[in-house]
């Protein structure tokens, strides 16, 4: 068996098992196994590709394997890695990993909430891991569906308004994907759905001119493009901690993933001709989102609109179609998968304490709960992009590489995107300062207790996640250089 599916098989095997587990120590005792072993297997991935890469390995994609699934529309179970997808699937590791440990005293439900909950990480497996374009779309479906029940049953506040929103949103997008990837097929030859064998081949102009804006809208509504943004902050108020852990540091970045992968890897001249329309979208993105997040008093309203801002600065990155800039946009997909995923562990841990997540209540947090508030400080400045975390570099990147870019319309969209720093130091800095230095404003608060073990082991872990990302990020950015510079050779040949 390819080493690959082992990625989608282990989830399949842990739905088997939460199934017939009997007891919540089963279930968690399975959920523990499951997401230490998708870790590991992450882990060792990564190690086995650097060293593959290492010996003179020059392939676009390694650990490929393709097995025909439905032959009239050649439509073939193929996976293959290059550095991108080695990246997000160590990312997706431990988010799974660490929001198992982060719904650990979850109830009620708690058997049905983890088997949607890892259907939903098969589904950001399977999609990361394809190199055909129709089961790469059914692995996108397999991770959406789910976020209906997750946030419909167990969220909070709103829920049902936006599961149904979230849902409706999204398979929109889904539709406009849909046709695209037809669209892609047919305009391809009809005889291969694979993504490295349609990169060999010119798609006629005017079929990219027309199919590349679905694709690219399809996807861009996953990765919040304005104005298409409006699910994310509602769906992340209402969804479960792990959930919304998931859904800010995995889910949507398929959706700059596949604006990549499959919309300019594979209709370059498409990308050429719509480029600067979407590049004044996510400008638009960048700094609409870090203005929405000033104005908010909700800290996951104010988590989610900066997820809108930093997510729109990834596809600000990768339309800047340079070499540095697209290895930021990757860096920053992985920075801010996990500081997000930081950002709404503890602030789901806060709201189970204080039943409120209203940042003007936050006052004096530091005195009651000192572990959460300095967890909450390091995940503000990391969001912040202080040199010594992740987000340093990620955005140092992003910027220096959108620079490179002589002609007047880049870089002044590069000169308002960097406002967007700025503005995310203010909405940053005021919780900051009410955890730190403001009195308790309810007295309720003092009799609250800090985290508890499995909350401790959770925000550890993804602390150094960003810490060793911050400091050390060179191993990661020479994966990544690998798997952007063969897409960026297409573009830039066509």
């Amino acid at each position: 068996m390819n080493i690959l599916s082992l990625f989608v098989l282990i989830p399949l095997l842990m739905l088997g098992a939460l199934w017939a587990a009997r007891s919540l120590n089963q279930v968690r005792g399975v959920m523990v196994v499951g997401s230490t072993l998708l870790l590991a297997l992450s882990v060792y991935l990564t190690i086995d590709y650097l060293a593959l890469r290492q010996a003179g390995e020059t392939a676009e994609m390694l650990y490929t394997a393709s097995t025909v699934w439905y032959a009239p529309l050649n439509i073939c179970y193929s996976v293959g890695v290059d550095g991108i997808s080695v990246a997000m699937l160590l990312l997706s590791s431990i988010i799974v990993f660490t929001g198992t440990f982060a719904s650990w005293q979850l109830k009620p439900m708690t058997k049905e909430y983890f088997l949607w909950f890892t259907l939903l990480s098969a589904g950001v497996y399977g999609f990361f891991i394809s190199t055909d374009l129709f089961t790469m779309f059914m692995f996108y479906e397999v991770a959406l569906i789910p976020m209906y029940l997750l946030i419909g049953v167990w969220g909070s506040g709103q829920k049902e308004y936006a599961a149904m929103k979230l849902t409706l949103m999204l398979m929109g997008g889904s539709a406009f994907l849909l046709i695209g990837i037809l669209g892609i097929f047919y305009g391809a030859g009809g005889d291969t759905m694979n993504i490295l064998e349609i990169a060999q081949r010119h798609i006629p102009t005017e079929m990219q001119r027309l199919f590349f804006p679905l694709i690219f809208l399809g996807f861009g509504v996953l990765g919040a493009l304005f104005p298409f943004h409006t699910w994310s902050p509602d769906g992340h108020a209402s969804a479960p901690t792990a959930v919304s852990m998931l859904h800010a540091g995995v889910l949507m970045k398929l959706g700059g993933y596949g604006c990549f992968r499959v919309a300019m890897y594979l209709m370059p001249e498409g990308a050429e001709i719509w480029g600067n329309f979407f590049l004044v979208l996510t400008t638009i993105s960048v700094v609409y989102g870090a203005f929405s997040a000033v104005v908010q008093t909700d800290l996951k309203y104010i988590n989610a609109y900066s997820s809108v801002s930093h997510c729109g600065l990834v596809l600000f990155a990768l339309l800047m179609m340079t070499k540095t800039a697209c290895t930021g946009a990757i860096l920053q997909m992985l920075s801010h998968g996990l500081m997000t995923a930081l950002f709404f562990a503890l602030i789901g841990m806060i709201y189970g304490r204080t039943h409120t997540r209203d940042v003007r209540l936050m006052g004096g947090l530091m005195k009651i709960m000192p572990f959460l508030a300095c967890g909450y400080v390091i995940a503000g400045l990391a969001n912040l992009g202080l040199p010594g975390f992740s987000g340093f570099i990620a955005e140092m990147k992003i910027f220096v590489g959108s620079f490179e870019n002589a002609d007047v319309f880049h870089r002044t969209c590069t000169i308002i995107a960097c406002t967007s720093i700025v503005v995310t130091a203010v909405y940053i800095l005021r919780v900051v300062g009410k955890i730190l230095f403001h009195g308790v404003q309810d007295p309720h608060h003092l009799e609250l207790t800090d985290a508890t073990w499995d909350e401790r082991f959770s925000v550890c872990c993804l602390i150094a996640s960003v810490a060793i990302l911050g400091m050390t990020p060179w191993w990661v950015s020479n994966i990544i250089d690998t798997g952007v510079e063969p897409i960026l050779n297409v573009i830039f040949n066509n």
